[in-house]
């Protein structure tokens, strides 16, 4: 898995790869591929850290859980592969960004074009057992998630945290409040959106908080097709 991430990251997590705990993860995760189906793909559960490098993180957006359906996950929070029709959560965010900034909807939930702009779309956990979820909860992955919002918090520059849901947001406590910006709202999933997230326009926000850091901003409208 190690060998998919951006080089930049090496250096950044090399400690935590030697750590016991890392080591009991990928034990782990071997055993589970050789008996069930996993997701993501093993070349894709770094995917987050092959497109952003770590000197590039100007957004960090966490999710929590990888999607466990067929052909969904690619290591990207919120985000499908082409083909695979986009998830409640993502569908609510496309309807928020059509209000908040004018968006058009695409066919398809590849996210690919925000990860490649500075957007780190990391999920605390990072592999799934095939329909089954949260099932690789508490077997490591927290840890390591965890270490990555510190290496980032520890970036000079001011990053956007984007926390939904109270999941999210017990991850606070691992950042800098006073250094970065912060955005916590109701998670978009069909159970919590009317209750914080619509309306609640976390796009126009993210970008004016990179305006204000003089960054450039994230350019939010996919490709309409893939």
């Amino acid at each position: 898995m190690l060998q998919h991430l951006h080089p930049s990251w090496h250096p950044v997590l090399a400690e935590e790869f030697e750590k016991p705990y890392f080591h009991q993860l990928e034990a782990f995760l071997a055993a589970e591929r050789a008996a069930h189906t996993i997701f993501p793909p093993e070349t894709d559960v770094f995917s987050a850290f092959a497109l952003t490098p770590y000197e590039s993180v100007k957004v960090f957006l966490l999710g929590q859980d990888p999607y466990h359906d067929d052909n969904q996950a690619h290591g990207l929070c919120f985000s499908v592969r082409p083909g695979i029709k986009p998830p409640p959560s993502l569908v609510n965010m496309y309807k928020e960004l059509q209000s908040d900034v004018g968006f058009q909807i695409p066919k398809h939930g590849y996210l690919i074009h925000w990860a490649q702009q500075g957007m780190l779309m990391l999920n605390a956990v990072l592999t799934v057992r095939a329909h089954q979820p949260n099932s690789h909860k508490d077997k490591g992955w927290e840890q390591f998630t965890d270490a990555v919002i510190r290496k980032v918090n520890d970036k000079s520059s001011q990053v956007v945290f984007i926390l939904w849901g109270g999941y999210a947001q017990k991850k606070v406590k691992l950042i800098d409040t006073n250094r970065h910006v912060v955005i916590q709202t109701a998670h978009p999933s069909p159970l919590s959106a009317r209750n914080g997230f619509f309306g609640s326009k976390p796009f126009s926000r993210i970008n004016e908080a990179l305006r204000q850091a003089g960054k450039s901003e994230i350019d939010w409208q996919l490709p309409l097709n893939p």
